[in-house]
């Protein structure tokens, strides 16, 4: 993350640097030394970012440049003010005037102050980056840099019901599981069925639920069939909303709660239905109880798969035992990972397939771990390039201390700043 946040420094202040902020202002000595300590500093980052892991004087060193990249940000956000209010009295005037109008605002006895407050306060960081920029020398840190390779980020994106189940490994049992239990047991339960699916990040809830969804014994078992994408945002008028379109493939105009509930009712009622709840991260009752009486409403038989990270999700929705999902066997996990790194090619390079199956032991059964290497690796042809990433001190991050996962990490150190 310090890399990310001082590389983005670094660029606005060489932006300021630039834009000629630092000679009107007289500050353009103290800018430029700053500029010069981060470009020191940003060069070992990424090794620093990999070795804080086990050596806690790194980590600690990575805290106390964070503490002072706080109030460079600060300096700079100030900064960036004075120059727009600069633009904006420049704007005013014909081009030949412009550089008179600033020069003579910069006189002004409150922008001598300003300007000296600002010198005062860049030359105090300095100082402090300087000092830790030496530290840096006592725990020989390697500079880095190298173009990395983009892999594909993108916002969060919706889930919906489609899967190529060819490429789906290690979970035939999962499945067997809740469909014989979705066909068959809770055909006798007079009450709507709701079977949580719980499990880490990336360890393949929605895909599970996607093959479930497909199976033929459940389209031929439930009348209708729905897939909602919940997320974070549990807002009950939008996922009642969503469900009546998915239902009715139409849009829904805006009803009032009243009116949608008594629309979803008249949808559903007489029907033997299945809905997937998927990702979902609601842990107000009240707000489950509110969509879950519009849903009561099927025939017997009806059912709700819900997905989600959070055990204290699945006992607040479920009406049965939670399924945990955990990792992936060995076998099943390589070829998660080999199918993304090499496609069908994998015999022809027998060199780093002996290098991927040891990256995708260390995923620990984790298949979004092993899908993100595979295709962060899947156009990298040099040994040395897998040899890094299996050899990395990322792997030695302990995944019961943090929500990010060591391989997630090492494809985010592969990613552009812009994009961190």
């Amino acid at each position: 993350m310090a890399e990310a946040l001082l590389t983005v420094m670094f660029e606005n202040l060489n932006s300021l640097i630039q834009n000629g902020f630092g000679l009107l202002w007289g500050v353009n000595k103290e800018m430029e030394n700053l500029s010069s300590i981060l470009s020191t500093i940003c060069a070992v980052l990424q090794d620093a970012e990999e070795r804080q892991i086990r050596d806690r004087a790194i980590k600690n060193w990575l805290q106390k440049l964070k503490d002072v990249a706080d109030e460079l940000d600060d300096i700079l956000a100030e900064c960036s003010i004075e120059a727009s209010q600069l633009e904006y009295k420049g704007q005013r005037f014909g081009s030949t005037q412009k550089v008179t109008a600033s020069f003579l605002s910069c006189l002004n006895p409150k922008n001598t102050l300003s300007r000296y407050r600002i010198a005062t306060k860049m030359k105090d960081v300095a100082d402090k980056l300087d000092k830790i920029s030496k530290e840096r020398m006592n725990f020989h840190l390697r500079e880095v840099v190298e173009d990395r390779r983009l892999v594909q980020v993108s916002n969060k994106p919706e889930t919906d019901s489609f899967v190529d189940e060819t490429h789906v490994y290690g979970r035939e049992k999962d499945k067997e599981k809740i469909v014989e239990f979705l066909v068959d047991n809770s055909r006798n339960s007079n009450d709507l069925s709701i079977y949580p699916i719980v499990g880490m990040g990336g360890m393949g809830k929605t895909t599970l639920a996607k093959i479930v969804f497909n199976d033929e014994r459940v389209s031929e078992h439930f009348e209708t069939r729905l897939w909602i994408c919940v997320s974070e945002d549990f807002d009950v008028k939008r996922l009642i909303k969503a469900i009546i379109e998915s239902a009715t493939e139409k849009n829904c105009e805006a009803l009032d709660m009243d009116s949608l509930k008594r629309r979803l009712q008249n949808i559903l009622e007489r029907k033997k239905f299945f809905l997937v709840l998927d990702d979902v991260w609601n842990e107000h009752q009240d707000h489950w109880e509110s969509l879950k009486s519009v849903l009561a409403c099927g025939l017997n038989g009806s059912s709700i798969l819900v997905t989600t990270r959070l055990k204290n999700v699945a006992r607040i929705m479920g009406t049965i035992p939670m399924h945990e999902l955990f990792g992936l066997p060995e076998d099943d996990c390589w070829s998660v990972f080999k199918h993304r790194a090499f496609g069908n090619e994998s015999e022809e390079r027998p060199s780093l397939a002996k290098i991927g199956k040891e990256i995708a032991r260390k995923c620990r059964g984790n298949p979004l771990a092993a899908k993100t290497l595979g295709s962060l690796l899947q156009f990298e042809s040099e040994e040395k390039e897998w040899v890094s990433v299996k050899d990395s001190e990322l792997w030695n991050l302990p995944q019961d201390e943090t929500s990010i996962l060591p391989a997630l990490k090492l494809s985010y150190l592969h990613l552009p700043i812009e994009l961190r």
